[in-house]
């Protein structure tokens, strides 16, 4: 569905359990900025519920990272606050509510020696697409 993201060569995903400690099984990188996309799994189905993103350009044209080498996109998905609490937490709780079995957690660092991609403009840009093709926002997304 996305193919902006086929170019990108420093990405991977992990599986999110209730069970799980979402520190421990993160494998996204502490010290690149980037986009990622959250798929809820849930009674044999996968729907990608959540596109975000950590990092940006600056106006100066150098790329902010989050807690530079202590939080990139690691530090983004396991702390950042959702449904009023750090991810590590919310989310456990979130998906028992749901009923949700596993996340599916798919990074994408958008930088590296040749080029910086914005990682806000390109979520912008992947939100966009979206909700051209469902004409709504993913379900975890609040707002553009």
């Amino acid at each position: 569905m996305f193919d902006e993201l086929s170019h990108y060569t420093n990405t991977d995903h992990f599986f999110f359990k209730p069970t799980d400690s979402l520190g421990k099984v993160c494998n996204a990188p502490a010290d690149k900025s980037g986009v990622y996309l959250i798929y809820a799994l849930q009674r044999g189905r996968i729907e990608l519920v959540y596109i975000g993103r950590s990092g940006e350009v600056k106006p100066d044209g150098s790329l902010f990272i989050r807690r530079a080498g202590l939080g990139g996109i690691k530090d983004r998905l396991v702390n950042g606050k959702q449904f009023g609490a750090a991810r590590r937490n919310s989310w456990k709780q979130q998906m028992n509510i749901e009923g949700i079995e596993a996340l599916d957690i798919y990074w994408y660092v958008t930088h590296n020696d040749d080029y910086v991609d914005c990682p806000k403009v390109l979520e912008n840009k992947l939100i966009s697409k979206y909700i051209a093709i469902y004409g709504h926002l993913p379900i975890w997304n609040n707002e553009l």
